[in-house]
């Protein structure tokens, strides 16, 4: 058991152990990619960088080791690189930071470690992904409403608020279509889901009928 804590290599490294590291960083990577792909909907290249981020980091490490100036080379070029693309969830961000982990463990021997704590990790993730959140949670949403100038909106729409929300507070409230307009952005929690209709039809009688939007709350949305 204690032969599973201990580096296959220490100081330099053969071939063998080199490519005994990067077998297990790619088998750790697939498994990653395999648990993302068991918790929803990824995209292509999603899944290949989790799956060969590691063998991509082990290798940069295991470069790197022992060498100060070249360790430095290689942070400075890593700076030079610019990321442009869409913020990603606070899922896919853990994925990556658990690939970057593989492939450390990996780099510096601990092939044994890393196996165990990919395992312990998908494991705990796939878990998290079958527990269901407690309802007060589910029923967060975000509520935009349109009202005519006229509208004192102040107290507009307590009674209804009262009604189908166990809370509320109004986020955001701005001017629109020259100032006849107001644009209300509230945080509601719904009493029930089956009524967001009869709200909806509630809400589109007190505003004439402008625009309405009833959506899962921002913060609710996996963002990190």
């Amino acid at each position: 058991m204690s032969a599973l804590f201990e580096p296959v290599f220490t100081g330099s490294f053969t071939a063998a152990q080199y490519l005994l590291c990067t077998a297990a960083a790619l088998v750790l990577g697939l498994a990653v990619a395999l648990t993302a792909r068991c918790q929803g909907p990824c995209t292509r290249s999603l899944l290949l960088a989790l799956l060969l981020l590691p063998t991509v980091v082990q290798t940069v490490i295991m470069l790197v080791n022992g060498s100060i100036g070249t360790g430095l080379a290689v942070a400075g070029a890593f700076s030079l690189i610019r990321f442009r693309s869409a913020p990603g969830t606070a899922r896919e961000i853990l994925l990556v930071f658990l690939s970057m982990a593989v492939g450390l463990a990996t780099a510096v021997g601990y092939v044994g470690i890393a196996v165990l704590f990919t395992v312990i990790v998908c494991l705990v993730m796939l878990l998290a992904s079958r527990v269901r959140l407690p309802e007060e949670q589910t029923l967060c949403r975000d509520l935009r409403i349109t009202v005519p100038e006229s509208l004192n909106y102040a107290h507009a729409f307590d009674d209804l608020f009262e009604t189908y929300t166990s809370s509320h507070s109004l986020l955001n409230a701005r001017t629109s279509n020259m100032g006849s307009l107001y644009k209300l952005h509230y945080r509601v929690f719904l009493k029930n889901s089956d009524q967001e209709q009869a709200f909806l039809d509630a809400l589109r009688c007190r505003n004439g009928n402008l625009e309405i939007s009833l959506g899962i709350a921002e913060d609710e949305r996996e963002a990190l």
